[in-house]
């Protein structure tokens, strides 16, 4: 529980208010003083907790009808249950984070895989708001510069002083252009790429999802139609979320329940990142498969899977025709996966990258595009009553990452996708 009423709570429910940051064994009661359940209160008083509030945390046993118990006398004292994020947005408004660390906790809860949870935490811990920050810090000496020249126009503007501030942005605008490429790689971590496998009944999608993942999350059978509707897998590679989806084999459906698979199939591949072509290396490719192919959307980056290669003899490799990825290998042995696995990074937009990338999202990305965009129009101008606009601008939309800049149809956004209390 967090607010003013937290001491009310742990009066009715413990009796008193424990002592402040010391877990205390206690008796929960409930409104006749009949034993609800006997755990751990902890107290932290305003402003030294989570949200700056005054926040009380009973820990019981945890079964469902004791919990709902508890909640409801805490109900009776005045609480009320919390909207999904309120205890993050309170931390936000209170000033206990700001708006970019406030996601990462979310961020950090959703995390799917080990690197994108320590970016997440790098993120929690201030590493991107303390970037975002120090290049707002240069910004601001730079208008301060700018608008002197301004409020000073009778004083004669030194050639060197214009070349100072040229220096400056420059400066700034590199910084900013390298935390625009890190923040890439965030969303990246943070989203990950959805993938396809897509071709003809029994070229082996599912044993390549089942390679892929590590797992036999697909029923393999020599039968043609085995798979009726998509299964879905996430794997990681080097830290970066793929979705993959096993789709019903592309043809002319042989009953009703192929048929719908068939249709969701289409919807899965519209709705991708990539697709997978799988085709067999004992098999040419005919006329049906050149339709399959063709009727992938156009802007839809393709690999073409020769699956297969152990009954061949064919060596695994990899090639590009007209832009298009051609990589041989065997589901079955694992031979030539890696050239698909690092085909997969390239498409998600991976670069290897060492220790402290943060995590990022999509309006993160917008944010430092535009204030790019402001500050390469400033670099370009000539009147001072120009360079400071967009100055002003570019520092404004820097300041919405981090909510210093923010609108409450924006917050209840983004507070809105947290579960519920947290």
């Amino acid at each position: 529980m967090s607010g003013k009423g937290a001491r009310t709570v742990a009066e009715g429910v413990l009796g008193s208010v424990p002592a402040s940051r010391h877990a205390t064994l206690s008796d929960f009661r409930d409104r006749d003083g009949a034993l609800i359940d006997r755990g751990i209160a902890l107290f932290f008083p305003a402003p030294h907790s989570y949200t700056g509030e005054d926040v009380l945390e009973l820990q019981g046993h945890g079964g469902p009808v004791v919990m709902r118990q508890l909640v409801r006398r805490c109900v009776e004292l005045g609480a009320r249950i919390a909207e999904p994020g309120e205890f993050t947005r309170r931390a936000f408004l209170n000033g206990q984070m700001d708006l970019a660390q406030a996601e990462s906790v979310a961020d950090l809860i959703d995390a799917s895989s080990t690197e994108a949870a320590r970016s997440a935490a790098r993120s929690l811990a201030g590493e991107f708001s303390r970037r975002v920050h120090s290049i707002g810090a240069e910004l601001t000496e730079l208008r301060m510069h700018v608008e002197a020249c301004i409020d000073f126009p009778e004083e004669e503007i030194d050639p060197a002083d214009r070349r100072e501030q040229a220096e400056r942005l420059a400066r700034v605008r590199e910084k900013l252009a390298a935390v625009l490429a890190d923040a890439e790689q965030g969303v990246v971590l943070r989203e990950g790429l959805t993938v396809v496998l897509v071709g003809r009944p029994n070229v082996g999608k599912s044993s390549l999802l089942n390679r892929l993942s590590g797992e036999e999350l697909a029923i393999v059978t020599p039968i043609a139609g085995t798979t009726r509707d998509y299964v879905r897998a996430t794997v990681s590679i080097e830290g970066v979320p793929i979705h993959l989806i096993d789709t019903a084999g592309l043809r002319e459906a042989a009953d009703e329940i192929e048929r719908i698979g068939i249709e969701r199939t289409w919807r899965a591949i519209e709705a991708a990142g990539a697709a997978i072509f799988i085709s067999e290396a004992s098999a040419p490719e005919d006329e049906e498969e050149r339709l399959l192919r063709a009727r992938l959307p156009a802007s839809m980056p393709v690999a073409h899977v020769v699956n297969k290669i152990d009954l061949t003899g064919e060596a695994p490799g990899s090639s590009s025709e007209e832009g298009e990825a051609s990589i041989r290998l065997s589901a079955r042995t694992g031979a030539g996966v890696e050239a698909l696995r690092a085909w997969l990074l390239r498409v998600a937009g991976w670069k290897p990258h060492g220790e402290g990338l943060f995590m990022a999202r999509e309006r993160h990305l917008r944010a430092l595009e535009e204030a790019c965009d402001h500050l390469r129009a400033a670099a370009s101008l000539q009147a001072y009553e120009l360079i400071a606009e967009e100055l002003r601008l570019g520092h404004a939309s820097l300041g919405a990452i981090t909510g210093e800049v923010s609108a409450d149809d924006l917050l209840g956004a983004i507070f809105s996708r947290f579960c519920i209390g947290k």
